[in-house]
C-alpha cells in the first residue's frame, strides 16, 4: 500500500509539473466570463423586448416561435419532433409556474455544465489523461520507472488514480469558477428554486407522470454526478489511446476525432439505430433529468449509462493487458 501511495504522489507530482491543469483553470477564467456576459445580454434584450423581466412573457413568446418553425415546410422532420417536445415541456412550465431559466449564479452553472459535458468537458479531460503513459516514452521515463520492483499493473494503477483525481478536480473546478464569477452579475442565490425532472421522453410522446419539482442544489448534485460519470469514461478511454500509442500527439488526434465525430453524430444518426452503442453518442447524460429528447430511439439514462459502463470496464481490460504484457524497453 505504501509503494501505491508512493506511486501515486509521483504521478501527481509529474502532472502538476506539466503545468496543463493550470492551462486549464486560465481558459476557464477567459471563458467563463464571456458566456456570462452573453448570458446577462440576453436577460437584457429579453427585458428590452417585452418590457418587463418576466419570464413568463419569455416562455410564451419562445413557444409561438417554436410554433411558428413547427408550422414551416421548410423545417425537417427531426426537428419537428424536437420542436413538438420543447413545447409541451414549455408549457408544463407556465402549468406549474416554474421558471426554467432564472437568472442567477446556481441556474448559470446548472446551464453551463449542461453545454459543456458534450465536447468542452471532454475535450479538457483528454488534454489531462492522453500522455499519462505516452509520454513517458517520448521521455525515456519508461524505462527508469520500470527498473523499481514494482508490479506493472501497480504503476499503471497509481497512473490510473492520478486521473482520476484530476478529472475530478476538474470538473469541480468548473462547477466552483462557474458559481463564483457568474454570482458577480446574477447573484449568489438560487439554491433553493425549484427544478423539474423526472420527464420521460419517447419520440413525440413525452410522459409527465414521474415529474416532480426538486429544489436547485439537489439537481445541480445529480448533474454534476451525471457529468462526472462521463468525465471519467472519457479519461479512461484516453489513458486506454495512452498504453496503446507511445506518441501523445497521435494519442491526442485520435481522442480529438472521436469526441468531434461524437459530436456530428448525435445531430445526424437519429435513423443509424446502431451508432447508439458508441460511447461519444452517449455522453450527454444531463439532457435526461429535464426530459431532453435522446439522439436515437431508444435511448434513456440507464441505457447511455449501461453503455458507457461497458466501454468504461473495457478500456480498463485492454489498458492493463496491455501494459502488463507490452515491450515497453524496446
Amino acid at each position: 500500500m505504501l509503494i501505491l501511495v508512493d506511486l501515486v504522489k509521483n504521478e501527481c507530482i509529474k502532472m502538476i509539473k506539466k503545468k496543463r491543469f493550470y492551462v486549464i483553470v486560465l481558459i476557464l477564467l477567459a471563458l467563463i466570463p464571456m458566456f456570462t456576459y452573453a448570458q446577462m445580454r440576453v436577460a437584457q434584450n429579453t427585458q428590452k423586448q417585452f418590457g418587463t423581466t418576466d419570464w413568463k412573457a419569455d416562455q410564451r413568446q419562445k413557444i409561438v416561435d417554436w410554433e411558428k418553425r413547427l408550422s414551416s415546410a421548410r423545417t425537417p422532420d427531426e426537428w419537428k419532433q424536437q420542436l413538438r417536445v420543447q413545447i409541451q415541456i414549455a408549457n408544463y412550465y407556465l402549468d406549474k409556474d416554474v421558471d426554467p431559466t432564472s437568472p442567477n449564479a446556481v441556474t448559470f452553472t446548472r446551464d453551463f455544465v449542461k453545454n459543456a459535458v458534450g465536447l468542452f468537458i471532454p475535450l479538457i479531460i483528454m488534454v489531462i489523461s492522453a500522455d499519462i503513459v505516452s509520454s513517458e516514452h517520448s521521455t525515456g521515463t519508461i524505462k527508469l520507472l520500470l527498473t523499481r520492483p514494482v508490479r506493472r499493473w501497480k504503476i499503471l494503477l497509481s497512473k490510473l488514480i492520478t486521473v482520476i483525481f484530476f478529472t475530478s478536480l476538474t470538473v469541480l473546478s468548473t462547477a466552483v469558477l462557474c458559481y463564483l464569477i457568474s454570482g458577480v452579475v446574477f447573484g449568489y442565490g438560487g439554491w433553493l428554486e425549484p427544478v423539474i425532472t423526472g420527464i420521460q421522453v419517447s419520440g413525440t410522446d413525452v410522459d409527465f407522470s414521474k415529474a416532480r419539482a426538486v429544489d436547485q442544489w439537489f439537481f445541480l448534485l445529480m448533474e454534476l454526478g451525471l457529468v462526472w460519470f462521463s468525465a471519467i469514461v472519457v479519461a479512461l478511454m484516453s489513458l486506454m489511446l495512452s498504453v496503446l500509442v507511445r506518441s501523445t500527439a497521435a494519442g491526442m488526434g485520435v481522442m480529438l476525432a472521436v469526441l468531434i465525430s461524437g459530436t456530428i453524430l448525435s445531430n445526424m444518426v437519429s435513423s443509424w439505430e446502431t451508432a447508439k452503442y458508441l460511447f461519444m453518442v452517449n455522453l450527454d447524460l444531463t439532457k435526461y433529468l429535464t426530459g431532453g429528447l435522446p439522439p436515437i430511439k431508444g435511448m434513456d439514462l440507464t441505457f447511455s449509462l449501461s453503455v458507457l459502463s461497458v466501454w468504461a470496464l473495457a478500456s480498463l481490460i485492454v489498458s492493463f493487458t496491455v501494459f502488463s504484457r507490452k515491450d515497453v524497453l524496446n
